[in-house]
């Protein structure tokens, strides 16, 4: 089984910027496809970004193409997240999530998923 944990999320203004980050254990890290998903209040979980096993192939939801970067350290069984001019409708509970796939089993939907950490963006 996968743990995966997510730090870094807090109360931001537009504009600012924020990295998640997402540890893993429990399975080796790099064989994992990893993604992050979203969540705001009163609406679905939304995909916003994959990252395939070796880091080579990335692919993002459109919302946030050229604002988001995902990133991972196979050495450090990590995961990361930079968002940059984030804005209000940024806000949500993100999630670190793994796939034992590609990159599009991760956005189809991932085998596990981390406890979610909250993005408060403030106009």
């Amino acid at each position: 089984q996968v743990q995966l944990v997510e730090s870094g999320g807090g109360l931001v203004q537009a504009g600012g910027s924020l990295r998640l980050s997402c540890a893993a254990s429990g399975r080796t890290f790099s064989s994992l496809a990893m993604g992050w998903f979203r969540q705001a209040p009163g609406k679905e979980r939304e995909f916003v970004a994959a990252i395939n096993r070796n880091g080579g192939t990335t692919n993002y939801a459109d919302s946030v193409k050229g604002r988001f970067t995902i990133s991972r350290d196979n050495a450090k069984n990590t995961v990361y997240l930079q968002m940059n001019s984030l804005r209000p409708e940024d806000t949500a509970v993100y999630y670190c999530a793994g796939d034992e796939g590609t990159l599009w089993g991760v956005r189809a939907g991932p085998d596990y998923w981390g406890q979610g950490t909250q993005v408060t963006v403030s106009s």
